[in-house]
């Protein structure tokens, strides 16, 4: 089957990621086979978490008055960024590696682009709820849980891509088990090194 060229225009990319909710393993084919370089997958994932970002941000403070601001968190765009950057960075070295160490054949560059596609993708539903946060706020709300169960079945579909694995249940499982793990590991370091919350210091 020919694998149809990604078109980078914005127009071309909407419809890629619309392409990308219907046939997922085909949206990873496209992107993959865009074969980008590593320094410029990286480039394009800054930018699309610092779109999100002050999506986000903006969203948050004209739906709370300002109120948002309140929070030294999401005061600063910046520490969000680089939480939300340094996120995705250990999420595409943890689908390499678990994925090699359980048996499958993907390469570093196509793990990268492949968290930069689901990013994009997922930064557009971002930008429809947003929309209907303040056209129709109930149905925000609904996005919200479709876009988190949107995110784990793309996820679980580009991972059995990019790695060859043939079962969707040993994936999603694998990243289950994997995301409690990776999240447990990192709870217990910052809570060594001392890091809080804003706030639990307050009695």
């Amino acid at each position: 089957m020919t694998i149809e060229p990604l078109d980078f225009t914005p127009r071309g990319l909407l419809a890629a990621a619309l392409a990308t909710l219907r046939r997922p393993r085909d949206g990873v084919a496209r992107v993959l086979n865009a074969q980008l370089p590593t320094a410029i997958l990286w480039t394009m994932l800054a930018a699309v978490v610092a779109a999100s970002v002050a999506l986000g941000q903006g969203t948050l403070i004209l739906a709370t008055g300002g109120a948002a601001l309140g929070n030294p968190y999401l005061a600063n765009p910046l520490v969000m960024f680089l939480i939300q950057i340094g996120l995705l960075v250990v999420m595409v070295y943890a689908i390499h590696f678990i994925g090699r160490l359980m048996g499958g054949q993907g390469v570093f560059e196509d793990t990268l682009a492949l968290v930069v596609w689901l990013q994009f993708v997922m930064a557009c539903l971002q930008v429809v709820q947003t929309i209907a946060l303040f056209v129709l706020p109930p149905v925000a709300d609904v996005i919200g849980i479709v876009g988190l169960v949107v995110f784990i079945w793309l996820l679980t579909h580009f991972i059995a891509t990019v790695h060859g694995f043939k079962s969707l249940g040993l994936v999603f499982g694998m990243i289950l088990v994997s995301a409690f793990g990776i999240t447990f590991a990192m709870s217990l370091i910052l809570t060594m090194m001392g890091v809080v919350a804003p706030g639990d210091f307050n009695v």
